[in-house]
């Protein structure tokens, strides 16, 4: 084999590898993981209204946050799944939640390719905002003080949020 078909060789292979490696991502465990991809649901207010309570359209639909303290998912560690409210996509497991003190649901970690993110302003600085995948309803935010193994909090609203036990399930 002559050196250019070799180098040429060479490249296309690891363009291959890379973009088999880009096409792909990292979950949690630090494990390469496909892709996710998930099909859009796509309501309009009116359907939204119908479906959500008041207080989960403001925090789903305009970006609200629920007071701390307030849910019933922020003292739940059952064995189970905890999906969007919106739209019942899966968001989290339990081996994910921690408590963070804080009043509102924490996990260390979401389903991967779940969850969407964006930069929010709202209070100045930059934060990490993140949303279902499927119906692009706001959840919460992410913040660099969680446990490891991945250092972050995912901080729920729980009105954003069903629990789905391993039973029902």
């Amino acid at each position: 084999m002559n050196r250019r078909l070799f180098l040429g060789t060479l490249g296309a292979v690891s363009a291959g590898g890379a973009l088999s490696f880009f096409n792909n991502r990292i979950n949690a465990n630090q494990e390469i993981m496909p892709t996710v991809s998930i099909e859009k649901l796509e309501l309009s207010k009116e359907e939204w209204k119908k479906r959500l309570t008041p207080e989960q359209y403001h925090v789903l639909r305009e970006e609200g946050t629920e007071r701390p303290f307030t849910s019933p998912l922020n003292k739940e560690y059952g064995d189970g799944t905890y999906v969007c409210a919106a739209c019942e996509l899966p968001l989290f497991t339990s081996q994910t939640k921690f408590d963070s003190g804080t009043g509102w649901p924490s996990f260390w970690a979401s389903i991967d390719g779940h969850t969407e993110t964006k930069t929010d302003y709202k209070l100045i600085w930059p934060r990490t905002e993140y949303h279902c995948a499927r119906c692009g309803g706001h959840q919460g935010h992410i913040f660099d003080d969680g446990p490891e193994p991945t250092g972050k909090r995912w901080c729920n609203n729980g009105v954003a949020l069903k629990f789905v036990s391993s039973e029902e399930a």
